[in-house]
C-alpha cells in the first residue's frame, strides 16, 4: 500500500515536471528559438506553446523591439588635426531571431564596437568646421555603414545619432576670435556697400535735381521772352505812352514797397518829390489819349483832323547830364519835365514866344 502511494506521487510530480517543462508562454515583443539535441529548428512567437521535453529546448530568448545603446565618448582626430570628444546612440531592431541569435555572439557589443569604429572613419576624414555644421550629413553615412555591416546578422539599425562634439577649450577661444573677425568684416563691407549706393544716391539724385532746375529755367526764359514780346507788341501799338504807364506802374510798385517794409524808421523818398506826380501824369496822359476823339468822325479845324491845339508848357535848362546808371540820370529821366504831358494853354501858362 505505501508502495502504491509512493508510485503515484512519483507519477504525478513527474507530471508536473513534464507539463512545466513542455508549456511555454512567450510575451509579446519577443521571439523564443527551439533546438532539438542543441541544434535550432523553429521560433516561438508570442503566446502558448508546447514543446517536447528533454528533446526540445529553448535556445535563445530575444528581445523584437526597437532597442537603444549608448555609444560612449570618444577622442577623434579630424582631418585638419584638431582632437574633439564624441559621443552618440545606436537605435536598431532585430527582424531575424535565428540569425541575431546564432549569426553573431554578444550581439550588442558587435553593433556598438562596430559603431564607434565607423565613427572614427567617417568623422576623421571631415575638417573641424565640416564635422561642427554637418551633423546629419555624420549621421546619414554611419546608419548607411553600420546597417548594410550588420544586415547579416538579421538587424535593422533605424538611427544613428550624434549627442555631443566637444572641442578643446583653447580651439574653441580661437573659434570664437575667428567667428569675431568673420561677422566685423561682414558688417565693415555691409558699411561700405551702404555707402557706395547712398552716394550713387545722391549723385542720381543731384543729376535729377539739376535736370530739373534746367528744366524750369528754359520754361522760366520761354515765358519771359514770351512776355517780352507781348510787351514789345503792345508798346509798338501804344506807343511812348504805353512806356509811360508801364515806368510809372513800376515807380508806384516800388514805392509801395518801401511804404510798407517792417522797418518804420527809415523812409526812402525819391531824389525829386514830383517823380510820383509826373509818373500819374504819363498815366492822366494815357487816359487822355485813349479818349481822344477819332479824327475819321468828322471833327472840326481845318488840316488838324480835329486835334485839340496844344501849347508845348515850357521847361527850365537842366544841368549838365549825368552819366546813365546814376542817381542824378534816374531822377532826370523820371523827372516832371519828362514824364508831365503836354497839357492846353491856360491862365496859369507863359505865353507862347512871339
Amino acid at each position: 500500500m505505501m508502495e502504491t502511494s509512493i508510485l503515484v506521487l512519483t507519477l504525478v510530480v513527474l507530471a508536473i515536471v513534464f507539463i512545466i517543462l513542455s508549456v511555454k508562454i512567450v510575451p509579446q515583443g519577443w521571439e523564443y528559438t527551439v533546438e532539438r539535441f542543441g541544434q535550432y529548428i523553429k521560433t516561438l512567437g508570442p503566446g502558448l506553446h508546447i514543446i517536447t521535453p528533454f528533446v526540445e529546448q529553448v535556445g535563445r530568448k530575444l528581445n523584437m523591439m526597437e532597442q537603444v545603446l549608448d555609444v560612449p565618448e570618444q577622442e577623434v582626430i579630424t582631418r585638419d588635426n584638431a582632437m574633439v570628444t564624441v559621443d552618440g546612440v545606436v537605435f536598431y531592431q532585430i527582424l531575424d531571431a535565428p540569425k541575431a541569435a546564432y549569426e553573431v555572439r554578444q550581439l550588442e557589443l558587435a553593433i556598438l564596437n562596430l559603431t564607434m569604429t565607423n565613427l572614427r572613419t567617417v568623422m576623421g576624414s571631415m575638417d573641424l568646421d565640416e564635422l561642427l555644421s554637418q551633423r546629419d550629413q555624420i549621421n546619414a553615412q554611419l546608419l548607411t555603414v553600420v546597417d548594410l555591416a550588420t544586415n547579416p546578422w538579421g538587424v535593422k539599425v533605424t538611427r544613428i545619432e550624434i549627442k555631443d562634439i566637444s572641442p578643446p577649450r583653447d580651439l574653441v577661444e580661437s573659434m570664437g576670435r575667428q567667428m569675431k573677425a568673420e561677422r566685423d568684416k561682414r558688417a565693415s563691407i555691409l558699411v561700405a556697400e551702404g555707402q557706395k549706393q547712398a552716394t550713387i544716391l545722391e549723385a542720381e539724385g543731384r543729376r535729377e535735381a539739376a535736370w530739373r532746375d534746367a528744366e524750369a529755367r528754359e520754361r522760366l526764359a520761354e515765358a519771359e521772352a514770351r512776355a517780352t514780346t507781348l510787351v514789345s507788341e503792345a508798346i509798338g501799338k501804344g506807343g511812348m505812352g504805353a512806356v509811360n504807364y508801364f515806368v510809372a506802374q513800376k515807380y508806384v510798385e516800388a514805392l509801395q514797397s518801401l511804404a510798407v517794409a517792417p522797418n518804420q524808421k527809415v523812409l526812402m523818398l525819391p531824389m525829386e518829390t514830383t517823380g510820383v506826380l509826373g509818373s500819374l501824369a504819363g498815366i492822366a496822359e494815357i487816359a487822355k489819349e485813349a479818349l481822344r476823339p477819332d479824327p475819321s468822325s468828322g471833327g472840326s479845324g481845318g488840316g488838324g483832323g480835329g486835334a485839340t491845339a496844344r501849347t508845348p508848357r515850357p521847361t527850365a535848362p537842366s544841368a549838365a547830364p549825368s552819366p546813365p546808371g546814376t542817381g542824378a540820370g534816374m531822377a532826370s529821366a523820371l523827372s516832371p519835365s519828362s514824364l508831365m504831358p503836354s497839357v492846353p494853354a491856360g491862365p496859369w501858362a507863359a505865353p507862347p514866344p512871339s
